[in-house]
């Protein structure tokens, strides 16, 4: 007798911890959205492996029924490098905030972009360091007054999208979580997607940079004709500095670099270690 097919709903990537999040933050709207853009690809929960570092944002394995590694500052991308490169088969998805993947771990998001590693990393940009009380972070626009810069910081912001673009990332897109829908809708092509992809998604913090008044007035989506693989147009965009776009950026297919591994690992192993690598395809 054939077994049914399991139906997976929302519930089912729920884990039924309560969000620790203060009331209206942004990273709600991320939360529900994977969990909808996983019941839209009805991906098991046990093949689906969350990895954060440190950061309010960062606290989002607790709240997933998937499996979920919470590391270190700033090292999710290498953890979540691991198990793709252990697992290729499941699906891998990074959460962080500008101060975890944008300061820290910076270094780690420009080398998984130009590997094209297999995983799909989530920004969630709030411009601030929320958990450890508003000090500016690497994405605080100049001029942006804050507890560390009480005068307004004198520093440069960084792009997210932009550095992702110049590392040679093979899918970029940016969202605000005034917009779940697209952040759905994003997702689901991001995890598609083969190879390295970056989600940027503007995340206000209500208690100590509340941005979403801004995203509302400033965010444009990307046009239904902006050629996605051209790389020079996703850059002008990135570059425009009267606008917030938002949607997808660019994409371009690139083999992922877990199974460029693989291949040469199989090229060069003794009899009967290939065979048995092939297991974890």
């Amino acid at each position: 007798m054939r077994a049914e097919t399991q139906t997976y709903t929302e519930t089912s990537y729920r884990s039924g911890v309560r969000p620790t999040w203060c009331p209206g933050c942004g990273n709600f709207a991320v939360l529900s959205a994977t969990c909808r853009a996983l019941t839209e690809l009805q991906i098991p929960p046990e093949q689906v492996v969350a990895v954060s570092g440190i950061g309010c944002s960062s606290r989002i394995p607790y709240f997933y029924s998937t499996y979920g590694v919470h590391g270190l500052h700033g090292r999710s991308i290498p953890l979540a490098t691991g198990v793709k490169l252990a697992r290729p088969e499941l699906q891998v998805l990074v959460f962080g905030g500008d101060g975890d993947l944008a300061g820290i771990g910076a270094n780690h998001l420009v080398h998984a972009a130009r590997r094209s590693t297999g995983i799909t990393v989530v920004l969630m940009d709030n411009q601030v360091y929320g958990l450890t009380k508003a000090q500016f972070s690497p994405t605080s626009r100049r001029g942006q007054v804050t507890r560390s810069s009480p005068y307004g910081t004198v520093e440069g912001s960084m792009s997210p999208v932009l550095l992702a673009l110049a590392a040679g990332a093979t899918f970029v897109g940016r969202s605000f979580s005034g917009h779940p829908r697209q952040i759905q809708e994003l997702l689901v092509q991001a995890i598609r997607h083969v190879g390295f992809s970056l989600l940027h998604v503007y995340s206000p913090c209500r208690e100590w940079n509340d941005t979403s008044a801004y995203y509302h007035e400033h965010g444009e989506e990307i046009g239904p004709d902006h050629d996605f693989t051209d790389l020079g147009e996703a850059v002008r965009l990135a570059l425009d500095t009267t606008r917030e776009y938002m949607g997808l950026f660019y994409r371009v297919e690139r083999p992922a670099y877990e199974d460029e591994i693989r291949r040469l690992v199989e090229k060069q192993v003794p009899f009967g270690l290939a065979e048995h690598l092939s297991r974890y395809r």
